[in-house]
């Protein structure tokens, strides 16, 4: 980044196949993206009628025998908490360009005949020297039944939002000074197919060094992979991962985002669909702690399964 020049970049969750691109080279390559409204596409969003996803998910049974290994670690001290997520094969007649312009999200990606992602999730801002993180743990169905007060007070969610608070303070810590936790566990609603659910987040605020430019790409890779999807403590969370998850992630659960020639915006890379063999699998998940029932888990993982339209 020794210039102003405006790029993209796209890095997969193992850190194998980085890449940035300028706007006119990622145009020339097939991507289009969306990122609060700074796009390339030519399309406003469609608002159109709800896109079906027919699921096909991996069966509990398989779930289930993944599930009670990351639990055996977690007994064993090995982790504390490990994001779980499985691809499910999904039918749709909308085309993975036409799911990119319909869907209702802040961050969007599509690479042509590979892949659409349309994130909730913020990974990192870097505006006016800060670094800032939102990391997003805890979700009701907003029309349940005193959710608010259900979701504030669960332990599982508590535990597991506060993990995860506490590792991306720490990542924070090592590219930063000055890291605050600035907003805790404040309720969100999001679009979920055509419902919608609260989720807690927190924002987290460090100050760079004034040169940040100069080392954005080693600043980036000592925060990845993202913490929220992956876990704590991380290095040996990864490898409970390999071990138990059936497929490779690829770009599922990597980040994208964008240099506008002052400031960085980027996303995790959730509620993704993957364009493989002729066949779509949809990527979803969910983390797992020692107060995690198996049956609650699976169900958030498909419930995960969607497209959010108005």
């Amino acid at each position: 980044m020794s210039s102003n020049t405006p790029f993209i970049f796209i890095i997969d969750f193992k850190m194998q196949n980085p890449f940035a691109f300028t706007l006119e080279e990622l145009e020339e390559r097939g991507f289009l993206y969306d990122i609060k409204g700074n796009t390339n596409s030519l399309k406003e969003r469609q608002v159109s009628d709800v896109i079906q996803l027919k699921i096909n998910p991996l069966s509990f049974d398989t779930y289930s025998k993944a599930f009670n290994e990351v639990q055996a670690n977690i007994n064993k001290g090995n982790s504390f908490l490990l994001n779980l997520t499985f691809p499910s094969i999904v039918e749709t007649d909308a085309t993975l360009d036409k799911i990119f312009h319909a869907a209702q999200a802040p961050y969007k990606l599509y690479a042509k005949d590979n892949f659409v992602v349309y994130s909730p999730e913020c990974f990192v801002k870097i505006k006016d020297g800060y670094i800032y993180s939102y990391p997003m743990k805890g979700t009701i169905d907003a029309n349940m039944p005193n959710a608010k007060n259900t979701l504030l007070h669960s332990k599982k969610e508590i535990r597991e939002h506060n993990t995860i608070v506490d590792l991306i303070r720490n990542d924070l810590s090592m590219v930063a000074s000055e890291v605050t936790v600035t907003k805790f566990r404040y309720l969100e609603k999001i679009k979920s197919g055509q419902n919608e659910i609260l989720q807690t987040s927190s924002e987290i605020r460090g100050k760079l060094p004034k040169d940040w430019e100069k080392n954005f790409s080693e600043l980036l890779l000592k925060l990845l992979p993202a913490g929220s999807i992956s876990g704590a403590p991380k290095k040996k969370t990864l490898e409970i991962i390999t071990a138990v998850e059936v497929k490779e992630r690829g770009y599922y659960t990597g980040v994208f985002g964008i240099f506008d020639g002052q400031n960085i915006d980027s996303a995790v890379s959730i509620r993704f669909i993957e364009k493989d063999k002729d066949k779509l699998w949809y990527r979803s998940g969910g983390g797992i702690t020692s107060l995690s029932n198996a049956e609650e888990e699976y169900q958030e993982l498909l419930k995960k399964i969607y497209v959010p339209t108005n």
